[in-house]
């Protein structure tokens, strides 16, 4: 029988333990090319019951900054100066790169901050093509188009390029269900609406989304406050058919 040693095997654990909390490391090496943030301190921020909680900060000196912490779990956070915030990033084991230029944010080099900002690269294609479609419009004309012609072929081409990113974005969250990005990204598309409220977009998402998805705390926020408006907006309308009905007619 072999037998080792007590005095031989603890070390052995502890090697082990120390290579272990190694692998399960952030570090973060950003650049910035705005000269404005020199001197700066960036916070890393994550949202924990509904307030912003700074987890790291850095200094930028001479348009650098690091930080470095342990990665037991993938979080979500924002890169914020001065309470503002600058750019999403996903906390996760690795070597993470960030830019931050006046014409870019990038973050890289870790498996799902690649795949976050490939993504928002793609969406910002998309939008910017639908924004193109009102200069395109003003030159189609100038040079000598009739305008109702001309209006009805790109409302026609906004609504398919609309749809395409619509589709992409669903897909997208759809793909990413059961980790940071697809509640997140949900939240950002999320962001965009005046309120809270139950979309034929949303309910889509919501009819295969995954009950892990579902609890996720952001979204399980906005679904409860959604449905709050949507009683509500329908509750106004009920109200309103009622008083219709009960006007008296001349």
């Amino acid at each position: 029988m072999i037998r080792m040693s007590v005095n031989r095997v603890l070390p052995l654990l502890l090697l082990l333990v120390v290579f272990a909390s190694c692998s399960r490391k952030y570090k973060i090496e950003g650049s910035s090319s705005v000269t404005s943030l020199d001197g700066k301190m960036l916070f890393l921020k994550t949202l924990q019951n509904g307030e912003w909680v700074a987890i790291d900060s850095a200094e930028v000196i001479h348009g650098l900054f690091k930080m470095d912490g342990p990665a037991d779990s993938v979080v979500m956070v924002t890169v914020y100066m001065d309470g503002e915030g600058l750019m999403p990033l996903v906390l996760e084991k690795g070597k993470i790169e960030v830019s931050i230029s006046n014409s870019q944010l990038l973050a890289k080099g870790t498996p799902l901050n690649d795949k976050l900002y490939e993504f928002i690269d793609k969406r910002n294609t998309m939008e910017i093509k639908i924004e193109e479609l009102e200069r395109k419009e003003a030159r189609m004309v100038l040079d000598g188009a009739n305008l109702e012609d001309v209006h009805a072929q790109l409302t026609k081409e906004g609504e398919t390029l609309i749809k395409d990113m619509n589709d992409y974005v669903k897909q997208f969250i759809t793909d990413n269900f059961e980790n940071v990005l697809g509640p997140s990204v949900f939240m950002m598309m999320c962001s965009a609406l005046p309120y809270p409220v139950m979309t034929p977009q949303i309910e889509d998402i919501m009819r295969t989304a995954p009950q892990v998805f579902k609890e996720s705390p952001l979204v399980k926020d906005f679904l409860s406050k959604a449905k709050e408006n949507m009683k509500l907006i329908e509750e106004r309308r009920r109200m309103q058919q009622n008083a219709s009905s009960t006007t008296p007619q001349n």
